[in-house]
Parts: structure tokens; C-alpha cells; sequence
């Protein structure tokens, strides 16, 4: 009976540690579980740019990517309906021409329009090496940059392409000519130079002029839905996109009064671009005079 009795208590001793563990891992997994979801909606909830990958879309409609420049920091922005596989370049770079044309092929897109938010003074512009590599692609301009293309587009302009629809929005103040372009139907606007991530385009050059810059993004960028994303044409510090909401919460130049904003900008103190001279003139004529 003694044996039997010990032999008894052993079992039950190795099915309650058992239990015991089993209580542990499921209450463990659980608790991982919670904090797989917590961790998931505040994914879903905080959209920052330093954690974001929505400059990548892919969907059986539209496709939207963002490229990089590393000489002129500027972004390129791809976007592409699709169905009828027309695509269009938003600031396109003529160094990187040659990365732009594989890609498109890679991707069996047609290259119909190349698009410039304004005359760029740090980088010459892809669209005339562009209209030279692919058949039937049109260059487009804002109609206040008196800039050459063979679109002009006007204020307040909605611009087609398959399903993409862009509204041209007039946000001179960086220059004249500066247009950011809004689609609607995937919450995103492409600032060029008027807006940056915590910033803002120079206005000590060119067509600057601080007061018309202010009022422009105020009331054309700054007044979209907060969620939407806002992709400028060029980050020097690695950031991609952001959103009207953080620009009106954390911009350090946009945040201040008007005053305060013209105070900072005409006492920035920058040096001079070292592509202006090259850059301007050859954008004046998209990007294809001889800048030797």
C-alpha cells in the first residue's frame, strides 16, 4: 500500500505541475495575443512618417510608387491606372531617365505624361529625355511657370489620366509657377518645393516671396482632410511622407503666425543653389538645353 499510495502521489503531483504549466503558456498566449492587437491598432491609428510604407501602393486599380534622386535628394512619384496601363512621372530626374524607362518597362507600363510641380533649381528636369525614350509621352507644366511643355495646366485644373484624376492646385510662393497636385481618390497630394516634411520651399530666389508661400499652403495644402498623405519633391533627412494633421501640429515654420513665418524666411540665410544657373534655364525649356 505504501508503494501504491507514493506512486500515487507522484502522478498527481506531475499532473498538477502540468496544469500548472499549461495555465502559464495559455495565459502567456493570451497576453501576446493582447498585445499583438494593441500593437496593430495603434499601427493603424498613428500614420508617421518616420514608421510608414504607404509610399509603396499596389492595387488592382492604381499603382503608386516613390523614387529617389541620392545627387538632388528629390522624389520622383510614379502613378499608373491599372487597367489601361498609362502612366505618368511627377518631377522626374534626367539622371535617373534611364532607371525610370526600365521600370516602366518592367512593370509593361506606357509613360504618357511627365509632370513638373514647378521650375526646379537643384536638378534638370527628366522630361525632355523622357519624350525623346518613349513614344507619345507629353510634358506638363503649370501655365504660370511660362515654362515650355506641351501641356499648360490652369488653376484649379482637374488633370486625367485612365481613372487618375489630380486637381491642380495653385501654391506659388517657392515660385510663380508652383502647382501641388491632390488625388482625391487615394488621399494624397503631391506638394513639390511649396511644402516639405517640417518645412517649406526657400523664398530667396527665383519668384520667392513669403507672404504669397504662407497663404498658398495654408489655404491649398493645409486645408485637405487631415488624414491625407502629403508627398513633397524632395526630404533631406530620410522621411518620405506626412499628413496635413502633423504639418498643422509639428511644421516649425507653418505653425507661427504669418509674421513670424515671413520673419523666419527672409532671415534663413542659405547659401546660394549650386545648380540654379545650370538648372533654371534648362527646365525653362523642359530640361533639354545644352547645359555643358
Amino acid at each position: 500500500m505504501t508503494t501504491v499510495s507514493a506512486l500515487g502521489q507522484f502522478i498527481h503531483l506531475r499532473l498538477l505541475r502540468s496544469l500548472v504549466w499549461s495555465s502559464i503558456l495559455l495565459c502567456a498566449k493570451r497576453s501576446s495575443s493582447r498585445q499583438l492587437r494593441a500593437s496593430r491598432t495603434v499601427s493603424a491609428n498613428l500614420r508617421s512618417p518616420y514608421t510608414s510604407t504607404a509610399c509603396t501602393m499596389t492595387t488592382a486599380q492604381f499603382l503608386f510608387r516613390q523614387l529617389f534622386d541620392e545627387k538632388s535628394w528629390t522624389y520622383t512619384y510614379l502613378l499608373a491606372d491599372q487597367n489601361s496601363k498609362e502612366a505618368l512621372l511627377i518631377d522626374p530626374v534626367v539622371d535617373q531617365v534611364d532607371r525610370d524607362v526600365k521600370l516602366l518597362l518592367e512593370l509593361g507600363l506606357k509613360l504618357v505624361y511627365a509632370v513638373n510641380t514647378h521650375v526646379h533649381a537643384d536638378h534638370i528636369t527628366g522630361s525632355g529625355q523622357l519624350k525623346k525614350r518613349v513614344e507619345g509621352c507629353r510634358s506638363v507644366i503649370s501655365a504660370a511657370s511660362q515654362a515650355t511643355a506641351d501641356h499648360h495646366l490652369l488653376p484649379n485644373e482637374v488633370f486625367n489620366m485612365g481613372e487618375i484624376k489630380l486637381e491642380c492646385r495653385p501654391t506659388p510662393g517657392h515660385t510663380n509657377g508652383c502647382m501641388t497636385f491632390v488625388w482625391h481618390d487615394q488621399r494624397k497630394a503631391f506638394t513639390g518645393d511649396a511644402l516639405l516634411i517640417r518645412g517649406c520651399g526657400r523664398t530667396d530666389f527665383q519668384q520667392g516671396n513669403p507672404e504669397l508661400l504662407y497663404d498658398s499652403v495654408h489655404s491649398q495644402i493645409l486645408s485637405l482632410p487631415k488624414d491625407y498623405g502629403l508627398y513633397p519633391a524632395h526630404d533631406y533627412k530620410g522621411v518620405m511622407e506626412t499628413t496635413v494633421a502633423e504639418e498643422l501640429l509639428y511644421n516649425p515654420r507653418l505653425t507661427k503666425t504669418k509674421a513670424e513665418f515671413v520673419e523666419i524666411m527672409n532671415n534663413l540665410n542659405l547659401k546660394y543653389p549650386k545648380m540654379i544657373d545650370k538648372a533654371v534655364p534648362a527646365n525653362m525649356v523642359c530640361g533639354l538645353q545644352d547645359t555643358d
